[in-house]
């Protein structure tokens, strides 16, 4: 397997038990779903509309809109510093199509996203229109093509959010930082900003139930979402990274938002997770 196609052996054994307590009644999943429902519609004319605004009302207006779409699905969302202004590549850890809404409510960013985003329903041609910057990692070859791309957007001046993992882990593992993002920011020679994403419970109890993994589709993923009890997405802004080698910025990135989600490297099972923790104690 190339190292361009990038692969997490977390799945479903990596989701907690289904607990009824920790789920909403069934008339509150539907009216979060047509909330849901009711906003994605409303996003598509938003975009629409987003070419006759001035840059700073643009992101006032879909940071509030991305905020609307996590409260809508009963989410909190906690941060604590800003991403400063002006252009640059945004770091994080992958763990479920929320972290892309959690970072537009943070500022909004072109994201890199997979050629499969395009297919999803509603999400694709939203993610489309707000200038995702689409890879294809089926092909090794498109590699170099893809660096340059990402630095010209870069030294126009966008923000551009990725997942140097190139796929979504539990958060309670995590995966290795891919270095060819890096070396965009590099060419393009723009702030490179590290933002760790956390699930936890309202009772600050870190969760893997949000989790995007397997074989689950997106409807799956997002019902399972819509049911959920007091979740909370928190960001954390990291200390900027400075250098010139793609591979230390990979691992410096990596090891900082490790060490800000509490994550590990590799796979466990929920099981050797609570035996390492008792270690540790």
């Amino acid at each position: 397997m190339s190292q361009w196609m990038p692969t997490s052996p977390c799945g479903p054994d990596c989701l907690p038990p289904r607990d009824k307590q920790a789920e909403v009644g069934l008339p509150r999943v539907v009216l979060r779903l047509g909330g849901t429902a009711g906003l994605l519609l409303v996003g598509c004319f938003l975009v629409l509309a987003l070419s006759v605004l001035r840059a700073a009302w643009r992101d006032r207006a879909l940071a509030l809109w991305f905020r609307m779409l996590l409260r809508t699905l009963g989410i909190d969302l906690v941060f604590g510093d800003r991403i400063p202004p002006g252009g640059a590549l945004v770091i994080s850890n992958h763990v479920s199509w929320l972290d892309v809404v959690a970072l537009q409510a943070l500022r909004p960013m072109r994201m890199l996203a997979k050629v499969e985003v395009r297919s999803w329903p509603f999400l694709g041609p939203l993610a489309g229109r707000m200038g995702t910057v689409y890879i294809d990692r089926d092909r090794l070859s498109a590699l170099p093509g893809a660096v340059q791309t990402i630095a010209g957007e870069l030294r126009a001046g966008a923000v551009i959010g990725a997942f140097p993992e190139g796929t979504t882990w539990c958060g309670r593992a995590s995966g290795r930082f891919r270095p060819a993002v890096f070396q965009a920011a590099i060419d393009a020679g723009v702030r490179m900003q590290p933002v760790a994403l956390r699930f936890r419970t309202v009772a600050g109890e870190p969760t893997t139930a949000a989790a995007f993994l397997g074989d689950a589709t997106l409807v799956d993923s997002v019902l399972a979402v819509a049911r959920m009890r007091d979740l909370v997405v928190e960001l954390v802004v990291l200390p900027e990274l400075v250098g010139t080698d793609r591979r230390e910025l990979a691992r410096q990135a990596q090891d900082a938002i490790a060490a800000a989600t509490g994550s590990t490297p590799g796979h466990q099972t929920p099981a050797e997770h609570r035996t390492a923790q008792r270690i540790a104690a």
